[in-house]
């Protein structure tokens, strides 16, 4: 097979690699997915660029890039904050249509990872790929036991491919942030290394048999849902070997079948499931798309490809749980509060805008229930970023994981009421949440901080109530900084003392201009001219001072409302 123009190496790190990038941002530069961004001086000129584009034609410019471009545009789908939402609906419909390559270099890789021949580690090797995509091809085999597995192989050289790839975007990322509006609000870098990072996680498939593993052990109480075990023996960092899923894709399903199997139980099984996964477990897996699901012929719902898991820690798991659960009750203004709580805030924050459409849109979700839980998610971050509050990432990934599962549930059983089984599900969660908080080791850890109140609580009441007998209590202000309000004042000081020596010498030149003296300066006594002059030079740096000033102190001001 050829290369594409994306697997030349005169395209991968190259100056038309770059070149090819600008190409795209010059071309949707209009359309709203770059909002904002201005191209830096160091980018070659490309003579006239070419007219904007529209979705579909976006999704295809992003697929002719290649692997890195592929997966941005199923990262960019997650972000309705970042691109207008006729683009997430196109990205959302992405397919990685590739051309397989050569079983020769399939088997040069397993021979490489597994470290023997592939006829020495399975009884039969199927050449002709199940399917191929952008990173990896898979192929059917059977193992010397009798089991049927399937073997998922990187393709060579795609890990320094998608590096090269990485490091020309983030000299893009780096001057969008310093020098456009959009880049200080979003941070395109930050943004770029959590892309990165993922991308990494989903090269590394021991990680992504550790996810299968762990998944397996975690959605074992639903034995509705099977997800395949990897073979460890047969696993390497570019090798997954896992138990064959046979089955029909969730949005292929028979009419026959469904006559003779009800899906709703299957669905309303992968929500509780994944609910569970999330908030209980702490791992989001925002790729369930039905391409990664199967209807078995034993009736149950397989789940496989999860190497794109993201991993929510527990204080954070905790407000997003109660983000969630406080939005299908209809509390608006708790859904705001736990949103600053998490969030960060920009410089211009709006948050009478952001109180006020947040708790609007709630209200809407909660009267007709026209929105569905993660178009709700999704709305939050939009509103906002709109409102220049930057919410965390994880927030991002449970709403495209909720509209993933939605749309799964869709195809699954479309008679099926998706939000009472999702409010059903919170109450079962958060009643967990409560059952953990009373385990033994819970309970054990709040009795050692009680126990340590009850120890030293009587001596620092003694030691409180003696300074105040001795009239020693002091009490400090942190959100006053006192070196800075005495720089401050000494500054003021300091230009009104210039001040008056400079009104000194303008109204002593002047009266020292009717005294006759034997040297004059332009016509003018000499020693009044040079009073003169001096106190010009003297009020003019005191104006500049004051400006310079004046525009450090808002900038600075500006800087800590950002950072706070």
């Amino acid at each position: 097979m050829e290369p594409t123009s994306s697997d030349s190496p005169t395209t991968v790190g190259g100056n038309s690699r770059r070149q090819q990038i600008v190409r795209l941002l010059l071309r949707y530069r209009n359309s709203g997915v770059f909002s904002g961004i201005s191209l830096d001086g160091e980018i070659p000129r490309l003579g006239r660029p070419p007219a904007t584009g529209n979705p579909t034609q976006f999704v295809a410019d992003l697929e002719a890039l290649g692997t890195t471009f592929v997966k941005l545009g199923q990262v960019l789908s997650t972000r309705p904050d970042m691109i207008p939402p006729e683009y997430v609906a196109a990205l959302e419909r992405m397919q990685e249509q590739v051309a397989p390559i050569p079983v020769e270099q399939i088997r040069a890789v397993i021979e490489e990872d597994l470290g023997a021949p592939v006829n020495k580690l399975f009884a039969w090797f199927d050449p002709e790929p199940l399917g191929c995509a952008s990173i990896a091809q898979v192929h059917r085999a059977e193992l010397h036991d009798g089991r049927e597995v399937a073997i998922k192989v990187q393709k060579p050289d795609i890990a320094a491919q998608l590096r090269s790839d990485i490091g020309v975007l983030r000299s893009f990322a780096s001057a969008a942030d310093h020098l456009t509006r959009v880049g200080r609000k979003v941070r395109f870098s930050d943004w770029l290394g959590e892309f990165a990072k993922t991308l990494r996680m989903e090269l590394d498939y021991e990680a992504e048999a550790a996810n299968l593993a762990r998944f397996g052990q975690h959605l074992a109480p639903y034995p509705e849902l099977w997800v395949p075990q990897p073979v460890w023996d047969l696993c390497g960092r570019r090798v997954l070997t896992m138990e064959l899923v046979h089955g029909v894709r969730v949005d292929a399903i028979p009419q026959v079948r469904r006559t003779e199997q009800s899906m709703v139980p299957l669905a309303a099984a992968l929500v509780r499931g994944y609910l569970d996964q999330i908030f209980v477990h702490g791992e989001i897996h925002a790729d369930p798309h039905p391409g990664n699901l199967r209807v078995t012929p034993q009736g149950q719902l397989a789940i496989f490809d999860l190497g794109m898991v993201a991993h929510v820690p527990p204080r954070l798991r905790q407000r997003l749980l109660k983000v969630l659960f406080a939005a299908v009750d209809g509390r608006g203004e708790e859904v705001a509060d736990e949103i600053i709580g998490i969030s960060t805030r920009l410089e211009d924050y709006d948050e009478e805008r952001y109180l006020r459409e947040t708790g609007q849109m709630i209200a809407r979700y909660a009267a007709n229930g026209t929105l569905s839980e993660g178009h709700v998610v999704l709305e939050i971050v939009r509103i906002a970023t709109a409102s220049n509050l930057r919410t965390p990432p994880e927030l991002s990934l449970l709403g495209k994981a909720l509209l993933n599962l939605e749309g799964v549930c869709r195809f699954l059983a479309p008679e099926m009421k998706t939000r009472r089984v999702v409010e059903k599900q919170l109450q079962h969660v958060m009643r967990a949440h409560f059952r953990k908080s009373l385990s033994a080791a819970n309970l054990a850890s709040e009795a050692m901080e009680l126990q340590q109140l009850l120890r030293n609580g009587p001596r620092r009441m003694s030691d409180i109530l003696s300074l105040l007998a001795e009239n020693r209590l002091q009490m400090k202000v942190t959100g006053l900084d006192e070196s800075r309000l005495m720089e401050n004042i000494q500054k003021v000081a300091n230009r009104i003392a210039a001040g008056l020596i400079t009104a000194a010498l303008l109204l002593s030149s002047t009266l020292l201009m009717r005294v006759p003296t034997r040297w004059n300066l332009f016509g003018y006594p000499a020693f009044a001219m040079v009073l003169f002059l001096l106190g010009v030079f003297i009020g003019l740096g005191l104006i500049v001072s004051s400006l310079l000033f004046d525009r450090r102190t808002r900038a600075r001001a500006r800087e800590e409302r950002g950072h706070r």
